[in-house]
């Protein structure tokens, strides 16, 4: 591999990691922003926690679908022109809900009562769930491009770094939707959906002029996954006297039928794929339950203006979460050999720790002190948030990658059934220490679920080059 063509291929990784990083983090921009305008929405229309905690629920558990059905889609469709379009359609989403209060007027004939309260409801949860499903065309097509552009041995650290999209696209939006509600009341609710929304916009565009699919679309060798370095990258042929040809390294193709097969052993029969799903659920719960109920838990179990509930929810995800991921991917490739089980296991263990000790501080401790543990959540439980689709991608090989985190994605936003309208129940009726309790169990439980996985192996592609060569000579 000459150096020049290194080069190039480095400058065009940077490129595409970013991109994807700055496309995803602006869903995030389209999603979370609903968590600071909930007290907008229970002050100004008197929608209770059960029925905000049940947009959550809908929104989730329609999200976790969606990036199933995208996950299978994505392995065989333009990956770009997907994560493009999908974004585009959240922002109309957001424009629709900001706006929620005014169509639900027009459809009842009424600005306030009974009536005008279910319609604008109804017209809410609809398009929340409309949003939730489109929310579910982003991570899909990033997983496949990077898979596609970071070798199996780098995933960890750079997935962890490209991972650093979720909570910096969380928190950015917490801040802004934060300062909103500070300085221009409850009733500026619909800012926080409308301001995301333009800036979503532009990033669509950006997307759509920066992103590729793999290397070969812009002139470079394939990434082999199975091996470190510079040999990573198939090299390109030579012509006696000529420079290097720009040509698609070439690949051993499935049909569909042969394709179908091959995810039936890696992702459908494979017993470490649905272990990580379980995972996934359990981190899930206490992942949303910090990040959706943050403002609101903050607030009122410990007596925090919203403002600074919000700031802190905002340095959980930009703080925590940021060097919890970057530390997680340092130690999973550095420390425990690729094998990133083993680091969730560890980090679970400092998830459950921190909870206990953030929720048995009294509600009069100053807050820059009930930052410290909260702060600590979010560093444990963000690094096995990254690793996790991580490990699943490793496992099902490139291949499979996508529809590996489709089965992931489902058991992920599932979760929500939990952390959204179970939570709301829970907060609203038995009050936030039996939540607090609730979030400290399933913790531990994801913390038992991880060290039964200790002695997997890091990744399927030994394994999948025998079951490669079995399919195709089947053929």
């Amino acid at each position: 591999m000459a150096s020049d063509q290194m080069k190039r291929f480095n400058r065009w990784q940077i490129r595409i990691i970013a991109t994807t990083m700055i496309g995803y983090a602006l869903f995030y921009f389209l999603r979370k922003n609903f968590s600071v305008a909930m007290p907008g929405l229970e002050s100004e229309f008197g929608i209770n926690k059960t029925q905000l905690g049940l947009f959550l629920t809908l929104n989730g558990v329609i999200y976790g679908v969606s990036r199933f059905v995208n996950g299978f889609i994505v392995d065989r469709t333009n990956a770009r022109r997907m994560m493009t379009l999908g974004l585009l359609l959240c922002a109309v989403t957001n424009f629709a809900f900001g706006f929620s209060d005014v169509a639900a007027r027009f459809l009842s004939g009424h600005s306030s009562g009974t009536e005008f309260t279910t319609v604008l409801v109804v017209f809410m949860g609809s398009i929340w769930l409309i949003n939730g499903y489109l929310q579910g065309m982003g991570f899909p097509p990033c997983n496949k491009i990077l898979t596609h552009w970071i070798p199996a041995k780098e995933l960890a650290t750079k997935m962890a770094v490209w991972n650093m999209s979720h909570s910096i696209g969380a928190g950015l939006i917490l801040v802004i939707c934060g300062f909103i509600m500070k300085h221009y009341g409850m009733s500026a609710w619909r800012f926080c959906f409308l301001v995301p929304a333009v800036i979503a916009l532009v990033g669509a565009i950006g997307l759509w002029l920066n992103l590729h699919d793999n290397p070969s679309e812009v002139g470079l060798p394939e990434v082999k996954n199975t091996e470190p370095a510079e040999a990573d990258m198939e090299p390109e042929p030579e012509v006696a006297g000529e420079a290097v040809q720009k040509a698609p390294v070439h690949e051993v193709k499935m049909t569909p039928k042969q394709h179908k097969k091959f995810v039936n052993r890696f992702v459908w029969r494979n017993p470490i794929i649905w272990q990580l799903s379980l995972a996934n659920f359990l981190i899930y719960v206490v992942r949303f339950s910090v990040l959706d109920w943050g403002p609101t838990l903050l607030h009122e179990s410990k007596g925090l203006d919203l403002a600074v509930a919000a700031t802190m929810t905002a340095i959980f995800e930009l703080v925590g979460g940021n060097l919890g991921m970057l530390c997680g991917g340092w130690v999973t490739d550095h420390v425990f050999q690729s094998k990133a089980h083993r680091t969730m296991a560890v980090s679970m263990i400092g998830v459950a720790v921190s909870i206990l000790v953030f929720w048995q501080m009294p509600a009069s401790t100053p807050w820059w002190l009930l930052c410290i543990p909260f702060v600590f959540i979010g560093f444990f439980i963000y690094a096995p948030q990254a690793l996790n689709g991580i490990a699943a991608s490793n496992q099902a090989t490139k291949r499979a990658a996508a529809s590996a985190n489709g089965v992931l994605g489902v058991f992920g936003y599932a979760s929500t059934l939990l952390s959204g309208v179970g939570f709301g129940y829970v907060a609203q009726h038995y009050g936030w220490n039996i939540t607090y309790m609730v979030i400290l169990v399933i913790a531990v439980l994801a913390c038992l679920n991880y060290f039964a996985m200790w002695n997997r192996p890091a990744d399927g592609y030994k394994k999948a080059a025998e079951v490669e060569a079995e399919i195709l000579k089947e053929a």
